[in-house]
Formats: structure tokens, sequence, C-alpha cells
């Protein structure tokens, strides 16, 4: 596969805060220690019985010793239904329903089961499929968990850190879902320290979807930080800053989309988010513009980028807004790595594009059951995170573009976050992606879809000083919003349809 030889994006060289200064915050926890995520919680119950470790707004909450007390009860009850150690068990449940999906959750885990976290908005079709590729044995949903008194004489034995712990299935945007198997060391791995992340915090806020990487993140944390972890239903801008505003929400996760939304309704202004001291985003790049505007939103806060993915987790890179460096993605985190390298993982210098590696600081993941796609993404250590970027010489990474996503135009190849970020500097846009689409001569070429009132004409002007010839779009649509999956991934196979 060829690469972007020499590609730079030229961006001031000021340095930004040290990120080791912020490890108690941004990172997931004391590095140097691992648990498994069943025994934190015993810990925690024994001592925190009454502290409320998880919120849905306006749906109550789960106590440290509830929460034990009740995922003993379902494994109990996943036991008396002839569930075995290392047998998968389907969890399909809605974001309405956190509560129980994290009590089924970790009693699964207690059970010597595998979890399978899947959400309720997937079609059936597609439940069906990742529950016949895993192998369930058994599905629980919500309003619906086994749960029984424990056999007298029953202690549940923990797992061991090798064991599976969980399936995660990838959203399939670039291609079918893959299921992501991490075993307890793997999810257990920084947190059970001295240092719980967030201390700064005693309720931290996210609207991520059950069944996403970023879900069992908030997931973990609910475990294994400081604050109570909060979270809602639905999310409407409105909804999410009432929410902040009312449960003082110190810490804020969200999605790129969830804040574009957020900005473009003007919720921030109607609600008092002068709490929020560290807002985060994740899942997907988050634009210059919008986390510049993010940082203005929320004076008093830290604006931080992650980048990982449900391969590479827990290993991340943490980017603290920098208007010197406002696209990129940061340098490595919780004790984990990041190279730029060649097809044949050679590893390339700085300003140089090409693959973007990262190395778990524990027990790597895998492809359950796919042992040949296994191999070409997992290297002693190391994950291929299929984008295609490049280090600045301070150590930090710029993502070019997912490589199944440059457009390939002619003799060009074009970054289609190149040109998304060009895009979202015109006022009135108020998202953006760029994509392929098939043309005659060209093989391919960029078409845009936006949302917002850009007049197409003034566009296409703005960007002429912005893009070279081969960036320009050859296709200009307004939607009234962008095809997202359950994940809020921008959907681009969707767009292509509607091109065509």
């Amino acid at each position: 596969m060829s690469v972007f030889r020499g590609m730079r994006f030229a961006a001031p060289r000021r340095r930004s805060r040290q990120l080791a200064g912020y490890a108690p915050v941004l990172a997931q926890g004391d590095q140097h220690v691992s648990t498994i995520l069943s025994e934190l919680l015993r810990s925690r119950a024994a001592a925190e019985a009454d502290r409320p470790a998880m919120k849905v707004a306006g749906a109550g909450n789960l106590t440290f010793e509830s929460w034990w007390r009740r995922s003993d009860a379902v494994a109990a009850g996943l036991l008396r239904r002839g569930i075995t150690p290392g047998d998968r068990v389907g969890l399909v449940f809605g974001n309405a329903d956190w509560l129980d999906y994290a009590v089924a959750f970790l009693g699964t885990l207690k059970a010597r089961a595998v979890a399978v976290p899947l959400s309720d908005q997937l079609g059936a079709a597609d439940v069906d499929a990742r529950l016949a590729h895993c192998g369930a044995a058994l599905v629980l949903r919500a309003g619906e968990l086994p749960e029984a008194e424990p056999e007298p004489g029953t202690d549940l034995a923990p797992p061991a850190p090798g064991d599976l712990a969980q399936i995660l299935y990838t959203s399939g945007t670039t291609g079918r879902p893959k299921g992501v198997a991490a075993s307890h060391a793997n999810l257990g791995h920084g947190w059970g320290g001295r240092r719980k992340p967030f201390t700064h915090s005693e309720t931290l806020a996210h609207a991520f979807p059950i069944g996403t990487q970023a879900g069992q993140w908030m997931l973990a944390n609910a475990v294994g930080a400081h604050p109570t972890v909060v979270t809602l239903g639905r999310f409407t801008p409105g909804r999410f800053a009432r929410m902040i505003e009312e449960h003082r929400a110190g810490t804020v996760f969200l999605v790129p989309t969830m804040a574009i939304e957020l900005l473009a309704s003007g919720a921030h202004l109607k609600a008092d988010l002068s709490s929020v001291l560290l807002l985060g985003s994740a899942a997907a790049p988050l634009p210059a513009r919008i986390a510049g505007e993010l940082a203005t939103a929320f004076p008093r806060a830290t604006i931080a980028n992650y980048y990982t993915s449900t391969e590479a987790a827990p290993a991340q890179t943490v980017m603290l807004y920098n208007s010197g460096r406002p696209s990129s993605v940061g340098r490595p985190a919780s004790a984990g790595d990041v190279r730029v390298a060649t097809a044949e993982g050679e590893p390339l210098p700085a300003g140089e594009t090409g693959e973007v590696w990262m190395r778990s600081p524990t027990a790597s993941r895998s492809y359950y059951g796919d042992a040949a796609a296994s191999a070409g993404v997992f290297r002693d250590g190391w994950v291929r995170m299929g984008d295609l970027g490049y280090l600045d010489a301070d150590g930090y990474l710029y993502l070019v573009d997912r490589e199944s996503d440059v457009v390939k135009s002619g003799a060009h190849k074009v970054s289609t976050l190149h040109v998304e970020e060009a895009v979202y500097e015109h006022p009135d846009v108020v998202e953006a992606a760029a994509f392929g689409v098939p043309h005659p001569a060209l093989g391919t070429a960029v078409a845009v879809a936006v949302v917002g009132t850009a007049d197409h004409t003034g566009l296409r002007a703005f960007l002429k000083s912005r893009l070279a010839s081969h960036e320009q779009p050859h296709h200009l649509i307004t939607l009234d919003a962008l095809p997202r999956n359950h994940g809020g991934k921008v959907d681009k196979r969707a767009l292509r349809e509607v091109v065509r």
C-alpha cells in the first residue's frame, strides 16, 4: 500500500502544557496497577456502599452496594440457566437502560462468562448476525435479568486475568463489523490504584451509547473513577445541557456530532455550565473550528480530544486544545505508545505520512474467531489503526485520513479530513463530510455533504483559496442531517448512495 510521502500540514511550533502534569485528570488512572473489574466493584461496595456509582437522568441511580448485590444475583441466575465459564452472553440494551445494563455486564463477568454488549438501536438482523457470529448461549435484555439468590455456600470465583471478558463489535463503517475480544487484564488495566481519575469532579456526564468502546469506557469509569457517572436515555442538546447544570458536572464527555449540535442549538447559552472543568471529545476527529468554539462556550474547561479505537484500547492519545496545534490528536497517554510506519512496519521520520500504529500497555485485543484478520492488525503488542497520519518533531500525532476514506482522484490522493477542515471554516456550515464517488475520467472524485445554510456558489468560492484544485468538490449536496450509525459516526457509504 502506498502512503502520502512527505505530506505536511503546517502549524506554528507552539508548545502546549505537558500531558504528564494532567495524568490524574486525563488518563485512565494509575498505569502501574491493574485489577479485575468485578473485584474492583467488590472493594468499592465495601468502602463506599451508599455512594452512587451511576445515574440515569430522571430514572434513578445505582449505588456501589446495590450494583454488587444485584450483579451477584444475575451471576447466580446465569449459573442456574446453565451458563459455564467462557460462554458468550449477548447484552441487548438501550441508553435508557444503563443501570440494568451495568448490572448485567458485571453479573456476566462474575459468572466467568463473556459479555457481548449490543445496542438495541441496531436492526434485528444486525443483532442476530452478531449473536450468531460469537455463538451466544443466552441473550439478556432490560427488564429480563435472571436475578436469583446464590446457592447456599456458593462463592463466585473471580476470573483469571487472561480469561476472555468481552466481545465488542466495531461499527462496520468501513466493512463488515468485527468482534473485538478483550481479556479481563485488558479491561482492568490502570484501574484500582490510589489515584482515581477525574478527582476534580463529583459528577461525570456523558451521552455515549451502549455497545461502543466509548460507552464501555464510561462503564469502567463508573466502577473505578472518582465521580458518579451520569447519563441520559436520549440525547438532545437541551436535555444534555440541563443534565450538566442539574448535576453540576465537573467532567463532560461527548462525541463531535453532539458538540456540533450543542453549539448550533444554543443550548449551552441557556444553562449554567460553569461547573465543567474538563470537556472531552472521543470516537471521531474533532474539527478545529468546533474545538475552538467549545473553548469559548466552556471558558473554565480544558478541552481534550481523545483518540483510540475498539481494537487499540486502553492505548490512546490525548490532546489538550491548543490553537497552535488545532488539528492534532495529541501524544500517547495511558502508558501506551504511537508510531507512524510503512505498510511493512518500518518507522517513518517526523513529518512523513504513513500508517498509524498504537501499542497497548497491557494484553492486546484480537478479532474473535478470525485469526487471519487479527494477524493483519495486531502485531507484537502494536495495533494497526486503519488511519494515515504523521508525527511532528515534538511527537504530536496528526491524522490525515482513514485509509479507506482516502480519495484517489486521478494522479492525486485527497485527504477527506483536510477537505472537511476547510469546509468547517465557513460560518454557515454546521456539519460537513467529504467522501469519494465514482467519476468517469478521474476514477473517483471528491464530494461534500453539508448541513447548514451555506450557498453552494458561495461555498465553492470560499474553498477556492483553501483547497488545491484536485481537492475541490465535484459534488456539493445539502442535507438536513448527515446519516450516522448507532455509534454516532458518519455513514459515508450511505452518503455515496445519495450522490448516485
